[in-house]
């Protein structure tokens, strides 16, 4: 089957032959057809299945041949780096299009964003934060949308945004195409279906809680104290080229990349206390390529979409198996394939079995030849809470006692 199936527009068909899209994904097949028919609709499916696409065309279907002025499609995602990047996927495939689009996040000026929205831009990418801003003062104009999409809603539910997501819905007209798209389907997402939609197509494809099946998956046992000598050795030795590094803390992903940067290893980190301009910086720098290791957190884990990124580290054990579903879907994405590795402390053995039963695999144990597990580590990621204020304490009476020498 090929996208001319659709009946898609040509200037679409034109944009999808040139961005090197041949077929569709199993989500494109069945979310696309009842989307461009107009219908509602709840659709379930694997990161890195193509759901973007799944909705972005048929936007740009109704939207290809008319510019009204006026905000005509809404999509809303949980992270600043997803909106981005789903802002530049709209806007790629509707390269041939008059269609406009615009990003609408936090983390930068209100000014720009004011300006699209006050002129209407025909699609608009926003995190519920920053667009509940822009409401309260009036300047976006939401009353002709006709198309609201809610990506990762199970996401949007982790982070809390739910009061935010009812408060813009209540903005919006009452008679709209609404398409959900969720990684998962709990109960509150059926129920969050329930309450905005109108007997919408539903479309599950494969289960939630597995991995890509191109998708090579492992395990390293290792001390915890010595998982960043462990990293750093394998980046070393060629065994990783690019790579995410998922850790538990934006305390450990900070002095994570610190150290791999001491011993020799160039890498950027992307966590929620680093600015707009740092996390695009970093991101940006990555997919360069002039650095092969990006320390995240999980607000990473569905905001990142690398060409060709070849592993994805779990540094710690994630706490779900559908948090490690999302994290190692950064790679092997659109039947590419990927290496999925974890490092595995005998503290979280037990972690580990959860996900191996959920998945339904047990992940092959692996170990680097040379390596040496039994030494000590000279730096430890983890610093006790105590010693933290501890030093906490001492900068501020540092700082004190320069402002009264200062004032003397």
């Amino acid at each position: 089957m090929s996208f001319s199936a659709f009946g898609l527009h040509p200037s679409l068909l034109l944009a999808l032959r040139e961005l090197g899209f041949q077929n569709p994904t199993p989500i494109q097949r069945e979310a696309i057809p009842p989307a461009i028919d107009g219908r509602d609709l709840v659709a379930s499916a694997m990161t890195g299945s193509g759901k973007t696409a799944a909705f972005a065309l048929p936007i740009l279907q109704r939207l290809a041949t008319l510019s009204a002025g006026t905000t005509r499609a809404l999509v809303l995602s949980p992270t600043r780096e997803l909106a981005a990047q789903i802002e530049e996927h709209v806007r790629e495939l509707g390269r041939h299009t008059r269609v406009k689009t615009a990003a609408v996040f936090g983390g930068v000026g209100m000014g720009p964003q004011e300006q699209a929205l006050r002129r209407g831009t025909d699609v608009i990418v926003a995190t519920p934060g920053r667009l509940l801003d822009h409401l309260r003062t009036s300047c976006a104009a939401l009353r002709g949308v006709e198309i609201l999409v809610i990506d990762e809603a199970d996401r949007m539910l982790d982070m809390g945004f739910l009061p935010d997501v009812r408060r813009i819905l209540a903005k919006l007209p009452a008679h709209r195409q609404t398409l959900l798209f969720s990684a998962t389907m709990p109960p509150a997402i059926q129920a969050l279906a329930r309450e905005m939609q109108r007997s919408p197509a539903t479309i599950a494809i494969g289960r939630p809680t597995t991995p890509a099946v191109s998708l090579s998956q492992a395990l390293y046992p290792v001390p915890a104290e010595l998982k960043s000598a462990l990293l750093a050795e394998l980046v070393r030795s060629g065994e990783i080229r690019s790579v995410i590094v998922f850790t538990r803390t934006k305390h450990r992903a900070n002095r994570l990349a610190e150290y791999l940067v001491r011993n020799g290893v160039a890498a950027g980190r992307i966590h929620g206390n680093r600015s707009q301009a740092q996390r695009t910086q970093a991101l940006g720098g990555f997919k360069a390529g002039k650095f092969p290791v990006l320390v995240a957190t999980d607000i990473a884990a569905r905001g990142i979409d690398v060409d060709e990124l070849s592993h994805v580290v779990n540094f710690d054990v994630p706490a779900s198996a559908e948090d490690y579903v999302h994290r190692v879907g950064r790679t092997a994405r659109a039947e590419a394939k990927g290496d999925a590795l974890m490092f595995v402390s005998p503290e979280e053995e037990a972690d580990v079995r959860g996900i191996e039963r959920v998945i339904g695999r047990k992940l092959p144990r692996l170990t680097v030849a040379g390596f040496d597990y039994s030494r000590r580590a000279a730096v430890k990621l983890e610093i006790p809470l105590q010693e933290r204020w501890a030093r906490v304490r001492a900068e501020r009476g540092r700082r004190l006692r320069r402002h009264q020498a200062a004032a003397c």
